[in-house]
């Protein structure tokens, strides 16, 4: 398991490109039969892929459950929702199967004990995006079909950000303990998200772009909103984004990104707004 260490805002002033790629992006999410994990200390959120092709594979392969975390299972006192974003596949929680098609989305609640992965062709392997929070109470294990997700159409194309927010894990489709997951989608000649711009003082968030045509690239606004920087992302790559972090974008195309956030509350207007015109 990737380990990343919190870092502040003055000390990020000063990183270089690589140090900004090592501490805020995570890469190559998935790799066949393998579970990839990045553990961040910013509200010790836990980022996983998954690409189970010929095997059945388990949420906690190859991660040192008792050294990370001091549990006997990975959702001893954690929570997950998940995404699949490649083909047809199966999760299955305790001995329930969960049909996951293409931004199927499944939450699993603190407690489950075995979760495994499978896909239904090897040839076109599904591909599970994960993000786990630590949770103190547990809910309903609960599938949600991308159809069944809340949307909220916004934006429109003379500012080219007319995008749906589509909230799966989210308090008014579901309870949680403290995760919050959604996906957007911006449509064809739309390339902004998250404008105008905010953090989060009270809670992180973490991206993973898709659906970025080949040949073309995110470019990721970060840092503090009087000083930004940028991570140039490319397909099914994610970023972290502490409290103090704007997190926006804009693409050389249309793309669509999960959204995922934890901290002390699950208001999604509970932001800290930053005007466009006062970015520096």
């Amino acid at each position: 398991m990737d380990i990343r260490y919190s870092a502040n805002q003055n000390d990020f002033k000063r990183y270089t490109t690589e140090e900004i790629r090592n501490e805020f992006l995570i890469e190559n999410l998935y790799v066949a039969n393998q579970v990839v994990a990045v553990y961040s200390h910013v509200d010790r959120m836990v980022t996983l892929g998954c690409m189970p092709t010929t095997e059945t594979v388990s949420i906690d392969k190859g991660i040192d459950v008792w050294a990370n975390f001091g549990t006997n299972f990975f959702l001893e006192r954690r929570e997950v929702g998940m995404f699949n974003i490649g083909g047809a596949g199966k999760v299955t929680v305790d001995g329930t199967v969960y049909e996951l098609g293409y931004k199927d989305c499944l939450y699993i609640t603190r407690g489950a004990k075995e979760v495994t992965f499978t896909s239904d062709d090897a040839n076109n392997p599904a591909k599970f995006y994960m993000v786990s929070a630590p949770a103190h109470c547990s809910y309903e294990t609960k599938l949600i079909k991308i159809e069944d997700a809340a949307k909220k159409p916004l934006g429109s194309m003379e500012t080219s950000n007319k995008r749906v927010i589509n909230q799966f894990i989210h308090p008014d489709v579901l309870k949680t303990c403290q995760l919050s997951m959604g996906m957007t989608v911006l449509e064809p000649g739309s390339v902004w998200n998250t404008m105008p711009c905010h953090t989060h003082e009270r809670r992180m968030e973490i991206y993973t772009y898709f659906e970025i045509p080949e040949n073309n690239v995110v470019f990721h606004m970060m840092g503090e909103g009087n000083e930004t920087r940028h991570i140039v992302m490319q397909n099914e790559q994610a970023v972290i984004s502490p409290s103090w972090s704007i997190h926006a974008g804009a693409g050389t195309s249309n793309y669509t990104f999960i959204w995922a956030m934890g901290g002390e509350n699950q208001a999604f207007d509970d932001m800290d707004a930053i005007a466009t015109t006062e970015l520096k």
